[in-house]
C-alpha cells in the first residue's frame, strides 16, 4: 500500500533510540525527510544522519525553549513541515511508593512526558496550519488509562497528554490538522529492558531477577510478549498518512491485549 508519504517533512522527538528511532527509520523508508530531535544522537541516529537521510538536531526537549528550537531548525532547513511525532518521554518506577515522590520528581515527569509535547506542538502548529493539512501523532501509554502506583507520576502525565491531544483535535480538525495518539504497553526497548530500565529497577528494589520481571510483564498480555518498536512505528506511519484522512481525536492501543476492559 502506498502511504503517500514520500517527500513529506516530519519532526520526531526522542529519536535517538527505542520507539523514536524505529519511527525515524520507518518514515525514512517511506521517503519522508526526517528532522530527528534528541539530547544526543547516539551511534544509530548518527549513522542515519551521516548518510544524509535525516537531520539530527541536538536538543534538550525538557527545557522550555528546546521544542521551539527543534521546530525552528526543521523550518529553516526544509521550509516547513507536514508531520509531527511527539515521542520523547521517560519513566522511573517509584519503588518507594507515593510518599517517596518529591515535588521535583513530579515536575520532572510532567515536564518531559507532557509539557515537552505541548511545547513542541505549539511551535509546530502554525507551520502545519500554513500547509493546510498535517498530522500530529503522539506516543502516549496504556498508563494513561491503566494507572499504576509504581509509575504514579508517569501515569498522571500520560493521562494529561491524552486529554490534551483529544481537546486539540477538536480545535484544529476543521483546519485540516489531525491529532491522534498511540498507546503502547510494554515495548522491547531500553526503557523497559536496558541497563537502568524498568525491569532492572524493579528487580533491584525487590531483590529479584530482571529477566523474570520482564517475563512477568510480558505474561500479562494475551500474546505473551512485548510489543516491538517497529510495530509501534508501523501504526504511526498509517496515522501520519492520508490513508487515515478521516481519523482524528483517536487513541490506538498496541499492548498485546494487556488491557482487558472495553
Amino acid at each position: 500500500m502506498d502511504l503517500h508519504l514520500s517527500g513529506k517533512i516530519a519532526v520526531v522527538t526522542g529519536a535517538s533510540k527505542g520507539i523514536g528511532l524505529a519511527i525515524t527509520r520507518a518514515l525514512l523508508g517511506e521517503g519522508v525527510v526526517v528532522v530527528a530531535g534528541a539530547r544526543t544522537a547516539g551511534p544509530e541516529l548518527s549513522d542515519l544522519a551521516g548518510q544524509g537521510t535525516v537531520l539530527a538536531v541536538p536538543v534538550d526537549l525538557a527545557t522550555p525553549d528546546g521544542p521551539a528550537r527543534l521546530i525552528a531548525a526543521a523550518v529553516a532547513e526544509f521550509g516547513g513541515l507536514d508531520i509531527l511525532v511527539n515521542n520523547v518521554g521517560a519513566v522511573r518506577p517509584r519503588t518507594g511508593g507515593f510518599l517517596s515522590v518529591t515535588d521535583e520528581d513530579w515536575i520532572a515527569a510532567l515536564n518531559l512526558n507532557f509539557l515537552a509535547a505541548v511545547r513542541t506542538t505549539r511551535a509546530a502548529l502554525p507551520h502545519l496550519i500554513q500547509r493546510g493539512a498535517g498530522s500530529i501523532v503522539t506516543i502516549n501509554s496504556v498508563n494513561a488509562s491503566l494507572p499504576d502506583p509504581l509509575v504514579i507520576d508517569y501515569s498522571a502525565a500520560k493521562a494529561a497528554l491524552g486529554s490534551f491531544s483529544k481537546s486539540l483535535s477538536k480545535e484544529v480538525g476543521p483546519r485540516g490538522i489531525r491529532v491522534n495518539t498511540v498507546s503502547p504497553g510494554p515495548v522491547s526497548t531500553g526503557l523497559w529492558l536496558g541497563d537502568g530500565g524498568v525491569a532492572q529497577t524493579i528487580a533491584r528494589a525487590e531483590g529479584g531477577d530482571p529477566d523474570a520481571i520482564a517475563r512477568q510483564a510480558a505474561g500479562g498480555s494475551v500474546t505473551g510478549r512485548f510489543t516491538r518498536p517497529e510495530e509501534v512505528a508501523d501504526l504511526v506511519l498509517l496515522l501520519a498518512s492520508d490513508r487515515s484522512a478521516n481519523v482524528t481525536g483517536a487513541d490506538f492501543v498496541i499492548d498485546g491485549g494487556l488491557i482487558a476492559t472495553l
